[in-house]
């Protein structure tokens, strides 16, 4: 089965109709057979279409999609458990306490992490302070 769009080039009405292949479609547009059912016309017309396109994308794929997805998520959470481990939470207060470390020369002061906006990472690398940006995954069990 095909669905067509169908246009009647006299009373410009819009319709979709069914035809069993696009010969079948060819051979009664051929014997004019195709009419408007609102002002019974002849002049019946297909419209341009767009394909309805067909996911080709075998399960494997999206197995081997969802295998790589989940080993991106697994490295992020292990970035993660190493910063926990190894740096200390400042929360919302990250751009403060990392001019405190900046100007103060704290530097052998333990590695902060914690929250920002935008606009003061930007302040902050223009003050000349190294920032960095990493995804964060919200883990549901903590």
């Amino acid at each position: 089965m095909i669905k067509y769009k169908l246009l009647c080039k006299n009373c410009k009405l819009n319709f979709d109709s069914w035809f069993a292949s696009s010969k079948e479609y060819e051979k009664l547009k051929k014997k004019n057979f195709l009419t408007c059912h609102r002002c019974n016309s002849k002049k019946v017309e297909k419209t341009i279409m767009a394909p309805q396109l067909i996911n080709s994308k075998t399960s494997n794929e999206k197995k081997i999609i969802s295998e790589k997805h989940n080993k991106v998520k697994d490295t992020i959470r292990n970035y993660q458990k190493f910063i926990k481990d190894n740096f200390k939470y400042v929360g919302d207060n990250f751009a403060y306490e990392a001019r405190s470390i900046h100007y103060n020369n704290k530097k052998n002061s333990k590695g902060i992490y914690g929250s920002a906006s935008k606009e003061d990472l930007e302040d902050l690398k223009h003050e000349g302070i190294d920032t960095h940006m990493i995804p964060w995954i919200e883990d549901p069990d903590n």
